[in-house]
């Protein structure tokens, strides 16, 4: 286990010896180990050597100067100049809070940017001023459509963060895959099999594989097949890609440039960098803020009444397993993985920072 704290200071450091400014390694930080408080293990320190090596490639500006290229009074399209997306987005979130601020609701596309790390705390940006809070991205094609064996999209996350009074935010963050690829990698690093639904073989066929991907395999869409809803799946994390790039200027489909670096950049591409999508909306520009809130309460208590199943504990709200985790690695520490552990120590060893 590894106090929040000393990952904070190690992990800033990194991105200090990247060349990113103060306040910039601060926030990329803090968003990074957002993920590992959160249980979203996949994103968080883990994959700190990732960007070090998209950096290594030029792929990552460390001082980026982020710019607004179009704007109305709601809307902005923002150039993120090949920052960090842990960078970026925060900053592009900002940005729409104060045009909620002025006009009920800020909308902001990204277009230059790289991996954000988790939607979530995007989204949750916007609760601390009453507002409703959307975050999206596209992502490495590592997704074939339904029907397909092309990979075509990314794992495409949506989050949504609510506000309430007296109960903890509602905040749903998932991925449109059946999973993301992070949890791959963490499967890997454990020698363990995946689930049967989440990837196929080049050829189509279900496998258990977690190398799949580096044979030509896929990731599946939610819902795995036709028959449980991957059109479903398909069809949210098209309208991540559309909202995220088509829509901002940035690269969609296949052509998303990869996070792993040793990896090309595909030929001909159609955008700049990868796409990011955030929103946020006023509460009192639909109704009285408390009122909202408290419905909110009112709707989680109920949902929380819910009968449960037999052999479950309880009902969930979008948002209760990573609060519990949350308060849990607070107090006990971030456990990481031998493999990790390495891949951190190795890390230290070339900017000269000690674990």
């Amino acid at each position: 286990m590894y106090p929040y704290r000393q990952l904070f200071d190690f992990t800033r450091e990194i991105f200090l010896r990247m060349g990113c400014p103060e306040e910039d390694a601060r926030l990329a930080t803090e968003v990074l180990l957002e993920a590992d408080l959160r249980g979203v293990d996949s994103h968080g320190i883990a994959r700190l050597s990732g960007y070090v090596r998209l950096w290594d490639a030029g792929r990552i500006n460390a001082k980026p100067q982020m710019r607004i290229v179009h704007e109305t009074p709601s809307t902005a399209t923002v150039d993120g100049d090949r920052g960090l997306g842990l960078v970026i987005a925060p900053r592009a979130m900002a940005i729409a809070k104060e045009k909620a601020d002025r006009v009920g609701t800020g909308w902001v596309s990204v277009k230059n940017s790289n991996h954000f790390g988790i939607a979530g705390y995007h989204a949750m940006m916007a609760l601390e001023k009453d507002m409703i809070g959307l975050a999206m991205t596209n992502a490495s094609p590592l997704v074939a459509p339904t029907f397909s064996t092309d990979r075509m999209l990314g794992t495409n996350p949506i989050a949504v963060a609510v506000p309430t009074n007296l109960q903890p935010p509602f905040v749903a963050d998932l991925a449109t895959s059946a999973a993301a690829n992070g949890k791959l990698e963490i499967l890997q690093r454990k020698e363990k099999k995946a689930p049967i639904g989440w990837i196929q073989t080049a050829d189509g066929k279900r496998t258990a594989n977690p190398h799949e991907l580096k044979e030509g395999g896929s990731l599946l869409p939610l819902g795995s097949d036709r028959t449980h809803g991957s059109h479903k799946g398909y069809a949210l994390s098209a309208v991540v890609d559309i909202f995220s790039a088509v829509l901002s200027g940035a690269n969609y489909g296949p052509w998303v440039p990869p996070f792993v670096s040793f990896l090309p950049l595909a030929e001909n591409l159609v955008g700049e960098g990868i796409g990011h999508f955030l929103g946020a909306m006023r509460v009192d520009a639909f109704r009285p803020a408390n009122d909202f809130k408290d419905h909110m309460d009112n709707w989680i208590t109920t949902f929380r009444k819910a009968k449960v199943k037999k052999g479950e504990k309880a009902v969930l709200i979008p948002g209760d397993p990573e609060r519990e985790m949350t308060e849990k690695r607070l107090k006990k520490g971030i456990p990481l993985l031998g493999p990790v552990e390495r891949d951190l120590e190795e890390l230290g060893k070339k900017f000269g920072v000690q674990l």
